[in-house]
């Protein structure tokens, strides 16, 4: 099913500023709070929709990427990739929002929540070929991560009594005001180690080499972030574990340069092969192809292979393979040739008579941008 698009969930346009964006975020999620709507899960799945929404559009860079590139920079669809949020990631990281609205930035349904501690998240760099990102690819990387040393057991912290946050009433010129604040001895994570092994650190956690599997999506950009969900470092107690956040990087071809959606070649042919024709095999992303080159051909023009291009990220088909004809003139010849040439100089057929087919330089790099 195709997911809605945030700026529709939230109401706003694509120009809203970050305090409107904010705005807007606060209406809807009080409107389809938990606390509001009990046992509704219609409104709990509007309140999470928001929440999402929110974390995409708030955040300059990945609301650059969505804008260009919509729900597939953030969802790989098959590979695990997921821009989805869970209660605990909502109530962790946009509690404050809430403000004193339900009794607290960390309320729950119909209840206090205590706060969910979120694991940091790792960051690893994917390199890619051009064959790999116009077919898609499944990649297998070894991850070092923190998971929960076995045999380690955790307790309630007697600081905060489970809450993660304490709670402060200072009395003021202006009266008595209340703050709250992370605690200090549990992290905010409401519990305590109890039990842990030796190689284990002060939070029960230990280093683990595990193999990620991540499907990389066809049409996928260079510096494009993608994420699987839960496979970062993870957090102590009943935390839940950060995310696995992927950064593309595209590698040079050695005949072929992109352009978005569109593929590049240069063919060179030699002057007899121009004049006489000639048939040509050239890279493609999906193998060598065959193509013919029409007799008398000039030098820059321009020959199209639809659909051998890169897959579109949003689905809109594939782009093309532009093949840019180069012929190529030889800088030294011998005496024989010289004479041939030559002899040719004053011949009517090497007389340059340009039809209105052959279009000018200018008109070829107007129709590749158009």
């Amino acid at each position: 099913m195709a997911k809605q698009d945030y700026y529709d969930i939230l109401k706003i346009n694509k120009g809203a500023t970050a305090s409107e964006i904010k705005k807007a975020y606060r209406k809807k999620a009080l409107k389809y709070h938990p606390d509001k709507n009990p046992d509704d899960k219609l409104a709990e799945e509007k309140f999470k929709q928001a929440a999402e929404a929110y974390e995409v559009l708030s955040d300059p860079d990945k609301k650059a990427r969505y804008d260009q590139f919509g729900h597939q920079a953030f969802d790989g669809g098959a590979g695990g990739f997921s821009g989805g949020m869970n209660m605990d990631d909502i109530f962790s990281q946009f509690g404050d929002i809430f403000g004193g609205a339900f009794g607290g930035g960390f309320s729950g349904f119909g209840g206090s929540r205590q706060r969910v501690i979120k694991g940091s998240n790792l960051r690893i760099r994917v390199r890619l070929t051009l064959e790999d990102i116009a077919n898609g690819v499944e990649k297998k990387i070894k991850v070092k991560r923190k998971i929960i040393a076995p045999g380690t057991t955790y307790k309630t912290c007697t600081t905060c009594n489970g809450a993660g946050q304490v709670t402060r009433i200072t009395n003021t010129i202006l009266g008595r005001m209340q703050t709250s604040a992370p605690c200090n001895t549990c992290g905010g994570a409401g519990q305590i180690t109890d039990k842990k092994p030796l190689e284990a650190d002060a939070q029960g956690l230990i280093i683990s080499e595990e193999v990620v599997t991540i499907k990389i999506p066809a049409g996928v950009v260079d510096g494009m972030q993608l994420k699987v969900s839960g496979k970062g470092n993870a957090a102590p107690g009943n935390g839940i574990p950060g995310d696995l956040l992927v950064a593309i990087q595209e590698l040079d071809h050695e005949t072929l340069q992109r352009d978005g959606d569109n593929l590049h070649y240069d063919l060179y042919v030699s002057v007899p092969d121009a004049i006489l024709g000639i048939s040509k095999e050239i890279d493609t992303v999906t193998g060598k192809v065959r193509i013919k080159i029409e007799a008398g051909v000039q030098s820059g023009k321009i020959l199209r292979l639809r659909g051998k291009g890169i897959p579109s990220i949003n689905g809109y088909g594939k782009g093309d393979l532009l093949v840019h004809v180069n012929v190529w003139t030889p800088k030294t010849l011998n005496k024989e040739q010289k004479e041939f040439f030559e002899a040719m100089r004053d011949d009517e057929h090497f007389e340059p008579k340009p039809e209105s087919s052959d279009k000018s330089f200018f008109e070829k790099v107007k129709d590749m941008f158009s």
